[in-house]
């Protein structure tokens, strides 16, 4: 091991006594990185795409685009900008994004190599390059994985996210699915689809007169070959089904990711999700009676939503065409079971989300899924899959002496739409169906990242009144600004090409569906000016996870709330122990940092709330997720989901779970107007290591508040208190990159 290396360990070791070690590994491993680069010949930022381009890593455009303003593009690098890394951002970086020689392996490329060369792939002109690469080397925006991967690249497979609708009820339509999965699984895209379509269990096969066995065996088969897929040796493929509650199924698809009973009825590789009616949680809320059907006697139901769907629901009914019935608390139950044991079974909500949409103006429109990660919401049919690039902007990069910097937030807005846009236009589809839904639509889905720290930075703890206002201007300014670029790119470009079909058209926007919201002479002249020029993009914007992009940018993730305040990600580069910096730096201004507080907070698992010697209100402020009331989560949700006309990926913490809390928690959700959730985390995703904690009898902590009644209606309803659930932890860090 070289003294360096040596030294980047040690440095990296000693992040919780001062996490300014972070930043000192972090400039150590950017030596390294440089020197690597320069042992393959790369010196100058036009060495490194020269030579990646030799190797058949880099297209012939980019290489020609390089070459021709090599002396412009060199001079823009900034190589001092590698300081905003923290270790754990630029280590992954140097793992998993940059260059590699196909042969020695060894870098071809330094990080901010890297960053201009997605820039340069996604630019026109060196000015176009120069005004991306500024706001990705400041880590104020980054694009998410696949565009980070693969801008520039051969292979410019630039999307996140995928949706397909389920397949046709026949055997060729399902192995078509099949096939298509693969080839988008391949080119790192997360996949959600459908199977509502597919028949029931007991269903009459009129040609062979025999009986289906439903949709449990056809899954099995998609399970193996999500698992296959490992997109291009990156990471696993993942994918997420949907079914919605009236499949006569339901009950079995609820069971696939349990670890007892059938192996050969279980599938651990792909995640569930329930894409649920207003009728249903209607009939939960009065605990009625829920009728299941097989989708072969009722095809009608899946396409559609709202009256039309409860008055042919209620129709199918009436005639007697149900498989069986069911009370509806009983299958609300045992969703929420499956939540509590597995984490997976996602709520959303598929009226909201088709009530609300841009794209859903006309009754052939329809949504009927999210995707892997929740936060896209778009519409499918057979010859259309549902295509979405993402971004995300760094919240914490745009503060200022005054707090956020909302002129500055604005125009990093619109860049970034204008990037999005591009992506569209210059990605390679995997399939001719996401080509064609992709460029008749052209989505995009920009995000944010880092709310943690905009509220650690401004002293709000994230259930205040202070918090909410903030967030949701946050997420006003954001469409604001994303929409009149989208408005600027139609009049340059032209609209959509299914402009006509859209709510915009009809002069519907969005906030429109929401009391109170988009109000305003600056809305008023922005639907004025929609309805002269168009929109570029059907949708646009989209909260994605971001885990992984959040942390090369060294924040905290998209509008998560902090797990912990000190804990150890596990990734494919490593171990690596992160604490919470603002904490730290508090605590040091009051003399409070010192071996025994540590030593507190790792016998606390990154708790704060049992220490005595620090003030009440740093607890307050830095509650962790599991210390948080999950009301204030969805309502910070519910308050910014009019400015997001796509949806949010919106984790719910519950440390202890019962299936009361559950069942009050997401009828919460729903009432509330959102449009999906996405993971229940049971318990912290990560424990600390206290081998080096001196033995002590560990303070009593508190019962987490996020294991309090969630709304009035869990202490209000004792009825829905079913059983206790089982916790479990979720610690798949890579399940949702496509996203990232």
């Amino acid at each position: 091991m070289t003294d360096r290396r040596l030294m980047i360990e040690n440095a990296a070791a000693g992040v919780f006594a001062d996490p300014e070690n972070s930043k000192v590994a972090a400039r150590l491993l950017a030596e390294e990185i440089a020197e690597e680069a320069a042992g393959q010949g790369v010196e100058r930022f036009s060495d490194s795409v020269r030579i990646a381009h030799e190797q058949g890593l880099l297209a012939d455009r980019t290489a020609e685009f390089v070459a021709e303003h090599a002396g412009t593009l060199d001079a823009m690098i900034d190589d001092a900008a590698d300081d905003r890394f923290e270790y754990f951002g630029l280590r992954t970086v140097y793992d998993r994004y940059l260059l590699r020689h196909p042969v020695t392996r060894k870098v071809l490329e330094r990080p901010q190599h890297f960053l201009l060369r997605v820039a340069c792939g996604l630019s026109e002109s060196p000015a176009e390059a120069a005004e991306l690469y500024a706001l990705m080397s400041g880590l104020a925006y980054l694009p998410s994985s696949p565009t980070l991967f693969n801008a520039g690249a051969v292979r410019p497979q630039l999307s996140s996210c995928f949706l397909l609708d389920s397949p046709r009820d026949e055997l060729e339509g399902i192995y078509e699915r099949y096939g298509q999965v693969a080839r988008l699984s391949k080119y790192a895209g997360g996949i959600g689809i459908s199977w509502t379509r597919v028949r029931s269990r007991g269903s009459l096969i009129r040609g062979t007169n025999g009986h289906s066995n439903g949709i449990v065996p056809w899954l099995r088969t998609l399970d193996a070959s999500v698992a296959a897929v490992n997109q291009g040796g990156r990471r696993k493929g993942a994918a997420c089904v949907y079914l919605e509650p009236w499949h006569a199924d339901v009950e079995e698809f609820l069971e696939l990711r349990d670890n007892t009973g059938e192996e050969a009825r279980r599938t651990h590789n792909l995640n569930l999700a329930n894409w649920i009616p207003d009728e249903f949680m209607r009939r939960v809320e009065a605990d009625e009676d829920w009728s299941l059907f097989d989708p072969k006697v009722t095809p009608e139901l899946t396409d559609l939503w709202g009256e039309e769907f409860t008055e042919a629901y209620r129709r199918a009914e009436k005639d007697g065409l149900a498989v069986r019935t069911v009370p509806a608390r009983q299958l609300y139950g045992r969703m929420m079971r499956t939540l509590a044991q597995t984490g997976n079974g996602w709520m959303t909500f598929k009226d909201a989300a088709n009530r609300t949409s841009n794209q859903t103006a006309r009754p052939e429109n329809v949504i009927h899924l999210s995707n892997l990660c929740t936060e896209i919401l778009e519409v499918t049919s057979d010859g259309e899959t549902a295509v979405c690039n993402l971004g995300s902007v760094n919240l914490a990069a745009h503060l200022g002496p005054g707090g956020v910097d909302f002129a500055r937030l604005r125009a990093t807005v619109r860049t970034a739409v204008r990037f999005l846009d591009r992506t569209i236009d210059l990605g390679m589809y995997p399939t001719p169906e996401a080509a064609a839904a992709n460029t008749r639509w052209r989505p995009v889905g920009l995000g944010v990242m880092g709310l943690a720290d905009v509220f650690f930075a401004l002293r709000l703890p994230f259930d205040s009144p202070e918090a909410l206002t903030l967030s949701t201007r946050i997420a006003e300014e954001i469409a604001l600004a994303a929409f009149t670029e989208s408005a600027d790119l139609a009049e340059r470009f032209g609209a959509h090409p299914s402009y006509d079909q859209t709510r915009a058209a009809d002069g519907v926007l969005h906030v429109d569906h929401y009391d109170s919201a988009g109000q305003g002479p600056e809305w008023d002249a922005l639907r004025a000016r929609i309805a002269r020029t168009g929109l570029r993009n059907s949708l646009i914007v989209a909260i994605a996870p971001t885990a992984t992009i959040a942390s090369i940018a060294g924040c905290y993730e998209c509008i998560e709330p902090q797990v912990s305040n000190l804990f150890k990600r596990e990734t494919l580069s490593g171990e690596f122990l992160q604490v919470n910096r603002y904490l730290v730096r508090d605590l040091r201004e009051r003399g409070l940092w010192t071996p025994e507080i540590r030593d507190e907070i790792k016998r606390g698992e990154g708790s704060i709330q049992h220490i005595a010697a620090i003030p009440a209100e740093l607890k307050t402020l830095y509650r962790t997720a599991w210390e948080l009331p999950q009301k204030a989560l969805i309502d910070l949700a519910a308050a910014r989901q009019p400015y997001v006309d796509q949806g949010q990926s919106l984790n719910l913490f519950m440390a202890t779970p019962t299936i009361g809390k559950l069942s009050s928690m997401y009828a919460y959700a729903w009432k509330a107007g959102l449009k999906t959730t996405y993971y229940l985390r049971s318990r912290p995703a990560t424990r600390i290591a206290q081998t080096t904690v001196a033995a002590a009898a560990p303070a009593v902590r508190p019962e987490p508040a996020a294991q309090a009644a969630q709304s009035p209606r869990a202490a209000e309803s004792p009825e829905f208190t079913v059983t206790d659930a089982v916790a479990c932890s979720l610690e798949n860090p890579e399940i949702c990159e496509a996203c990232q």
